[in-house]
């Protein structure tokens, strides 16, 4: 096992102990954050010249998914806040403020949020109602989010606005937001079915007199296709594999107990274990086939904003939210009631609600409809591999 997999397993073993609380209490996974900060995991992705490790988003998959096996809201925060590094690193290089900024997150391990869905939008993160006001070199923003994850533990949000007040709603740039710089009003608490200690409450933010240096130079539009994209499909169904991998788990150990108590027999359950098996192992091959993609086409912006790579990770992403979702009820099925009951070895309640939420954080039916446009104008469906 390499350091970073060390790493990794000792911040996941904290997250497991608490994971159950922090469901059950619907509260932030500080004691999980609190680890991966001690282990330095908040500033992979940061160039070293930053002071950061210059990880490329394969590594940070691989935490991911370790943490996704011990606390699904500890993993998706850990996501969520690499999936905002990911375009600081990608679009903020030629901004020095952002540069500075950079190199405060890798050595102070500062946790990044975002602010993209607004009230009013339906989670079209693509376009915003409120705007940037700027005037003599400071701007200030005022914005009714109907989500932000882990709003109020977040060292700093990166929030998207209109350019100016007159500017259209898919006229956007990304502004980031230090804690202290900022005012939130908390309008409404996130009470899911899983997915709880995100802490995705609603809140009304406010920002004023800040330098306009903080706004990154790129348009949003650049930023949301050249990084956001692909960091969001690729980490978040890294998560949601490492949901689906703990559930085979349990029901892997359930059946070899089963095994154990009759010897000489295979157990009936042991088909279906195969079965979801299999299914685990394409959900992880497709993951790790679009990593090798994305890792070949990094710096190329052409081909990170075609089509067949913007169908690509669609693709993935609806995929991937679906198998996790199916592999987990599968687990469940093969260990019946114990993983139905709460407190015994095989409970599969938790993972169950947590990767509910996989198929809704945005929507696939929005992600499909998106896609069927642009196969309208695709040309070819592309090769098995290249010769």
């Amino acid at each position: 096992m390499n350091a970073l997999a060390q790493r990794a397993q000792r911040a996941a073993a904290v997250a497991a102990q608490h994971a159950d609380a922090v469901d059950r209490d619907g509260r932030f996974p500080a004691e999980a954050v609190a680890a991966l900060k001690a282990e330095r995991l908040l500033g992979l992705q940061i160039p070293s010249q930053f002071e950061g490790e210059g990880a490329g988003l394969r590594q940070v998959a691989v935490v991911c998914s370790t943490l996704g096996q011990a606390c699904s809201n500890a993993a998706m925060v850990f996501a969520m806040h690499h999936i905002k590094v990911a375009s600081l690193v990608a679009h903020g290089l030629d901004s020095a403020w952002h540069c500075q900024l950079m190199e405060r997150i890798a050595r102070e391990q500062l946790l990044v949020a975002s602010s993209t869905t607004e009230a009013g939008i339906g989670g079209d993160l693509r376009t915003s109602f409120c705007a940037v006001e700027a005037e003599d070199g400071v701007f200030s923003l005022g914005k009714d989010a109907s989500v932000i994850s882990y709003g109020r533990q977040a060292d700093l949000i990166l929030a998207t606005a209109r350019r100016h007040p007159d500017a259209a709603g898919s006229d956007q740039v990304l502004v980031a937001l230090l804690a202290d710089q900022i005012f939130l009003e908390r309008t409404s608490v996130w009470d899911t079915l899983g997915m709880r200690g995100t802490c995705s409450d609603g809140f009304r933010l406010e920002a004023r007199g800040l330098p306009v240096a903080q706004i990154l130079p790129k348009p949003f539009a650049e930023i949301a296709a050249q990084s956001m994209l692909a960091a969001s499909h690729l980490l978040w169904s890294s998560v949601w594999f490492g949901i689906a991998n703990a559930a085979v788990d349990r029901a892997r150990a359930f059946v070899q107990g089963e095994a154990r108590r009759q010897p000489g027999q295979v157990p009936p359950t042991a088909l279906r274990l195969a079965e979801v098996s299999n299914t685990l192992q394409a959900l992880r091959s497709a993951i790790v086939a679009a990593l090798v993609r994305y890792e070949d086409v990094q710096g190329d912006a052409d081909a990170i904003g075609s089509i067949g790579f913007a169908v690509m990770l669609n693709n993935l992403k609806t995929t991937a939210s679906e198998m996790a979702v199916d592999i987990v009820q599968r687990a469940l099925a093969i260990v019946g009631l114990a993983g139905y009951k709460n407190g015994t070895p095989f409970s599969l309640g938790r993972p169950l609600r947590d990767v509910l939420s996989a198929p809704l954080m945005i929507g696939n039916d929005r992600i499909l409809a998106n896609t069927a446009k642009l196969l309208l104008v695709q040309k070819g469906g592309g090769q098995l591999m290249s010769a």
